[in-house]
């Protein structure tokens, strides 16, 4: 199986300055990223980079990149560009992997390209995990998905899915938190990893935005408002944490270290 990996990787970001060249056990955190991918079963890993100084960091670590336009309103605008500037076919796969995941699990990037060689009839494949308390289900900054038959993606929202009609009363805490019982089988968090056909990704773009889209904030919901299908797979575990904060990056920070001790 062949693929190539996509790592965009965006200079500016609120919260954390320059996050993509944040330096992790004495490499920047794209490099670190790139690198951990490489042992997937993809043929080629490249950094879409939005400025001079990631290209050159990637570059000089012998990571291959390109550079693409700032003025891109979402990631999927940014890897369609990169599709082009690497000569892809229509029919070529690409993974889209975030600059920002230095603990991304190989084997989840070579699931998304499976996915898709195996449904010829889908446009994308992403993944979930089981979750296994009721705060994260309940929580509208965690993602849920429901499946149909096939594995492949209902719907995608903030909203604890799928409701549970005849769920106990939750017992209430100290302070009044709430807890409560799952519905089983276990509801499923969406993890933000994503494998495209090309000519899809090249179409994505110009699609109008979906209202439910707009509503939930969630922009793979343009996909399956417009008909295409998303093929999901389930991971056993839940994917190391990306770096958002600069607390993240301190957690990464010493895991390297941890790791680099034993």
């Amino acid at each position: 199986m062949s693929f190539t990996v996509l790592i965009p990787a965006r200079l500016g970001s609120t919260r954390l300055p320059n996050k993509p060249l944040a330096d992790i056990a004495g490499l920047p955190m794209v490099v670190r990223v790139a690198q951990r991918v490489m042992s997937s079963a993809g043929g080629r890993v490249v950094v879409a980079a939005d400025d001079a100084a990631i290209l050159s960091a990637c570059l000089t670590h012998g990571i291959d990149a390109v550079l693409t336009r700032t003025d891109h309103p979402c990631g999927s605008d940014r890897l369609a560009e990169a599709c082009d500037l690497l000569g892809l076919q229509d029919t070529e796969i690409v993974v889209n992997v975030q600059g920002d995941e230095p603990l991304i699990d190989p084997a989840l990037v070579s699931a998304m390209a499976h996915l898709l060689e195996e449904q010829p009839g889908v446009s994308m494949s992403t993944a979930a995990h089981a979750i296994d308390n009721w705060h994260d289900f309940m929580n509208p900054n965690v993602v849920k998905v429901v499946l149909d038959a096939r594995n492949q993606a209902l719907y995608f929202s903030r909203a604890a899915i799928p409701h549970w009609r005849d769920q106990p009363s939750p017992t209430h805490g100290v302070g009044g938190a709430g807890t409560g019982a799952l519905p089983s089988p276990a509801p499923l968090r969406h993890i933000g990893i994503y494998g495209y056909r090309v000519g899809f990704l090249r179409q994505f773009p110009g699609l109008a935005p979906a209202p439910l889209e707009v509503i939930e904030a969630l922009e793979q919901l343009r996909a399956i408002w417009h008909g295409h299908r998303i093929a999901v797979h389930v991971a056993s575990d839940a994917p190391g944490g990306g770096v958002d904060t600069p607390e993240d990056l301190e957690r990464v920070r010493r895991l390297f270290e941890l790791q680099a001790l034993t």
